[in-house]
């Protein structure tokens, strides 16, 4: 049996809110206003990698080509490789920390998404925790969004929208502690990444170059 997360990590450390609430909150406010990721993700326990994973999605749905992979590439590497560590807590380098969206960006993606996740929502829910709570199926998770990542990055024409989709079930399977869903977003991922990865020879040309890079 893979160990889980200790008792002060269970989902009841944080009282929950749905993603939408969360959406309207941050998009209530000042457009002006820049929304810190480290005053954005300090209350949120476990649930922060969910967040931050969500956040760094938002990019993916600019209709500007190569801004979306350039931004939310990284954040989504940067999730996934703390879930396959098995960290416990998210940390957040204090140069990201310190920066986040503008509001105004929430206002727009909640205008374009809400109807959409509040649909969603009627059919995510907190089940089959053991995916959730799994320290294996945890680290999973982070392999395939380590690759999801690296594939948003890599300027495939697009493929930003459908990457972004992807990684959305990712976010809201752990921001709402939905195993079921994950399991949703692990068959689609790993389609898309042998798909658009390895069929086409772009991540496996991405992953030479980074390990020539290393080594």
């Amino acid at each position: 049996m893979a160990k889980t997360w200790p008792s002060d990590m269970s989902p009841d450390a944080t009282p929950h809110t749905s993603t939408v609430t969360l959406l309207d909150g941050f998009a209530t406010g000042d457009p002006d206003d820049v929304l810190r990721l480290g005053d954005l993700l300090k209350d949120f326990g476990p649930a922060a990698f969910g967040m931050l994973l969500f956040l760094g999605v938002l990019p993916a749905f600019i209709p500007v080509p190569g801004v979306g992979g350039a931004i939310g590439g990284p954040m989504v590497i940067l999730v996934g490789a703390q879930l396959l560590l098995g960290m416990r807590k998210l940390w957040l380098p204090q140069f990201l920390a310190r920066r986040g969206p503008h509001r105004s960006a929430m206002m727009r993606f909640r205008q374009r998404m809400a109807p959409w996740l509040r649909r969603l929502e009627k059919l995510v829910r907190p089940r089959m925790a053991a995916f959730l709570d799994n320290r294996i199926a945890l680290s999973f998770t982070g392999l395939l969004l380590i690759l999801l990542g690296l594939l948003l990055a890599l300027p495939i024409p697009f493929t930003n929208y459908v990457f972004g989709i992807l990684l959305l079930l990712f976010a809201l399977a752990l921001l709402e502690r939905d195993g079921a869903l994950l399991l949703v977003a692990w068959v689609a991922g790993g389609i898309a990444i042998v798909v658009f990865g390895f069929l086409s020879g772009n991540l496996v040309e991405s992953l030479t170059q980074l390990f020539a890079r290393w080594f």
